[in-house]
C-alpha cells in the first residue's frame, strides 16, 4: 500500500471509484430495509445467491467457464466464509439494532485490520510507521464511534457495533486469503463468483435450520426490491466494478473507496431512513478516515516531499 506504487486516476476511474461506493453504501440502506421483514440468514443467502447466478450468466455470456479443479473450489470455500458467509452474517444483524451509517463508518475499519493481519501473516506486507499511526487512529476511532460508556450500557447496540468489527476482521484475513488465487490461475471474476458460490452453499443450511424460511410471511415489494438490489447491484455489479477498478487504477487507489462508503451510507440513511447519528459518531468517522489517509500513505509522503519555505 506504498503511495509510490499508486498509479494516477483518470476521470473514468473516479467516476468508477464513487459509483463503487455509492453501491456499496447503499448496501447498508438494503440491509436496513431487508432485515425489517427478513431474518438474518435469510437475507444473506439471497444476496450471494443471486450475486452468484448473476455473475455465473455474466461469465457464460462473455464466453468465459468457471474452473473446475478441487483445489481451486476449497480456495473459494475459504475465501466465500471469510469474505461473504461471516462478514455479511455479522453485518446484517447487527443492523437490526443499530443505524446504518455506524455500521458503515464501522466497516471503514477494514484496512486497519488488514495491516496488522498482513504484517503477521506475510512477508511482503509489514507495518510502516505511517501504518502504525493509522492502525492507532482506528482503534482510536472505534473507541469514539461506540463510545466510552459501552462498558457500564453493556447492552445489545454496543455487541451489534462489536459485530461490525468483527465483519472488518474477517474481511481482513479475507484480503491476506484472497492473495493465493495468483498463484491458482483464477480470473478475478471466476474469484468473485466462485466465492458467493462457495458461501451461498454454506449458508443455505443455515439459512434452512435457524430461519425456517418456509415460515415466513411473504416480504412486501419494498423488502424484495431491497433483496434484488443487494444481490444484482451491492455483490454482482459491485464486484465487476472492483475489478475493473483493480486492473486500471490498483490497489492503492482502490482503498480509496473505503473513505467514500460511509459517507453514501449516512446521506441515505439520513434522508431515507431518518437516522441520525450523534456528535460522537461523526468524530469517530473523521478520525477513523484519518487512519486510513495515514495507512495509505500518499498525503503524508507528499508533505515530507514539500522543501521547507521561510
Amino acid at each position: 500500500m506504498d503511495g509510490a506504487s499508486a498509479r494516477p486516476m483518470g476521470t473514468v476511474e473516479w467516476a468508477l471509484l464513487v459509483t463503487l461506493s455509492v453501491i456499496w453504501g447503499g448496501s447498508f440502506f438494503f440491509n436496513a430495509l431487508a432485515v425489517a421483514e427478513l431474518p438474518t440468514f435469510t437475507v444473506v443467502f439471497l444476496r450471494v445467491a443471486g450475486g452468484a447466478a448473476t455473475l455465473w450468466v455474466v461469465i457464460h455470456a462473455s464466453g468465459g467457464r468457471m474452473p473446475a479443479q478441487r483445489r481451486v473450489w476449497m480456495a473459494f470455500l475459504g475465501m466465500g466464509l471469510l469474505n461473504n458467509a461471516i462478514p455479511f452474517s455479522l453485518i446484517v444483524w447487527g443492523q437490526s439494532h443499530v443505524a446504518s451509517g455506524i455500521a458503515a463508518i464501522l466497516n471503514a475499519t477494514t484496512p486497519v485490520f488488514t495491516v496488522l493481519v498482513a504484517h503477521f501473516l506475510t512477508l511482503d506486507e509489514r507495518l510502516t510507521p505511517s501504518r502504525i499511526a493509522g492502525v492507532v487512529l482506528g482503534f482510536a476511532g472505534v473507541v469514539v464511534l461506540i463510545g466510552a460508556d459501552a462498558l457500564e450500557h453493556f447492552g445489545v447496540a454496543v455487541v451489534a457495533q462489536l459485530a461490525f468489527v468483527g465483519a472488518s476482521i474477517s474481511y481482513a484475513f479475507a484480503g491476506v486469503y484472497g492473495r493465493r488465487f495468483r498463484d491458482l490461475g483464477v480470473t478475478p471474476i471466476q474469484t468473485a463468483a466462485g466465492q458467493v458460490t462457495a458461501s451461498s452453499c454454506l449458508l443455505l443450511p443455515v439459512a434452512i435450520l435457524t430461519d425456517r424460511p418456509w415460515t415466513l410471511a411473504m416480504p412486501g415489494a419494498e423488502v424484495i426490491a431491497a433483496v434484488v438490489a443487494l444481490a444484482i447491484l451491492c455483490t454482482a455489479l459491485a464486484y465487476v466494478l472492483y475489478f475493473r477498478i483493480l486492473a486500471a487504477a490498483g490497489a492503492v487507489n482502490l482503498l480509496l473507496v473505503t473513505l467514500l462508503v460511509p459517507v453514501s451510507a449516512v446521506v441515505l440513511g439520513a434522508l431515507i431512513l431518518d437516522e441520525r447519528l450523534e456528535a460522537r459518531h461523526f468524530a469517530g468517522m473523521a478520525i477513523i478516515a484519518a487512519s486510513l489517509v495515514a495507512i495509505d500513505g500518499r498525503l503524508p509522503a507528499r508533505f515530507a516531499r514539500r522543501p521547507a519555505t521561510g
